[in-house]
């Protein structure tokens, strides 16, 4: 989830005297915009967030429901992502297995979800052989990397609901993201100069990265003591590998769209494009935070 715009091309940062003075131009309007509708992309960032904690802290299942529903909006938008490069995806199989997956590892064991992800890509293997030889290996992959890119990571989610005190979790794990995203938003429209990956994300810096580390930090050394009574340093590890797991989701997700070549993967989203350009840095960072909330605090802490 964030509030920068990296799909759009910019001028290249290495060459001669020109396209230095091109680089500071991009540098002056990277501080001053992000292409975005900045007051829109805020309301939505504020009504989705604010969705979620009223479902997380009612009803749980709720909450499980509206992400299932924001994961299906997802899983539907890469759908016609890969349909502009002929690839079809096997979406049937990939939303009811997913639906499995997510609902087991709430309600059910580790085991159920093993088996239910194992049959899912099954039903994928055995969906698109009616569709013929042509294009089968491409779409069955294209099929079998969905099931582990966008599912496969929210099942983590609700893993982490699924314990005594799962509401504290789940919010420690938004309340990251929020964090990367917004810490990594300011500093990079503020200070941003040095690119960090030009070639994947042309308006991701590294000044935009240390904003995210630092609101991470402080983030998880306030949350962690407070909500699990875990101790400062683990709020501050926790921080760190929240930073690098949500970086590595927006550069996975840059990556797709440019090689579809396209900008983003809906539009239904005012201000921030579609349901993928929010899930993307939450999808890779809920195994990484769920594993750390295990390993810190194994046994819960009393709701």
């Amino acid at each position: 989830m964030r509030l920068e715009d990296d799909s759009r091309p910019e001028t290249s940062v290495v060459g001669g005297e020109g396209q230095q003075e091109d680089s500071q131009a991009a540098d002056e309007h990277r501080s001053v915009t992000t292409g975005r509708n900045l007051p829109a992309a805020i309301a939505v960032g504020v009504t989705l967030g604010g969705l979620a904690i009223l479902t997380l802290f009612t009803i749980k299942a709720t909450f499980l429901l509206y992400v299932g529903i924001v994961v299906v909006a997802g899983l539907w938008e890469l759908r016609h992502a890969l349909a502009s490069r002929d690839i079809h995806l096997p979406l049937v199989p990939i939303v009811a297995g997913g639906a499995a997956m997510f609902t087991l590892a709430y309600w059910s064991s580790g085991k159920a979800v093993l088996a239910a992800t194992a049959l899912t890509a099954v039903a994928v293997m055995g969906w698109r052989l009616p569709g013929g030889a042509a294009g089968y290996v491409r779409d069955v992959t294209a099929g079998l990397f969905t099931v582990a890119y966008v599912p496969l990571m929210a099942v983590f989610v609700a893993l982490m609901v699924a314990a005594p005190d799962g509401a504290r979790r789940a919010l420690i794990f938004l309340v990251l993201t929020v964090c990367s995203d917004t810490g990594g938003y300011l500093a990079g429209s503020l200070l941003g100069k040095h690119l960090m990956a030009p070639a994947i994300s042309p308006k991701k810096t590294w000044e935009g990265l240390a904003g995210s580390l630092v609101l991470c930090l402080a983030a998880g050394a306030v949350m962690m003591p407070e909500l699990l009574d875990a101790h400062v340093w683990q709020g501050l590890v926790l921080g760190v590998a929240s930073v690098a797991g949500a970086t590595l989701g927006d550069l996975v997700e840059s990556m797709i769209k440019r090689d579809l070549e396209i900008k983003d993967m809906g539009h239904l989203l005012p201000g921030h494009g579609g349901i993928m350009e929010r899930l993307d840095s939450l999808l890779v960072m809920a195994p990484i935070v769920w594993v750390l909330l295990v390993v810190f605090v194994p046994n819960g802490h009393a709701p």
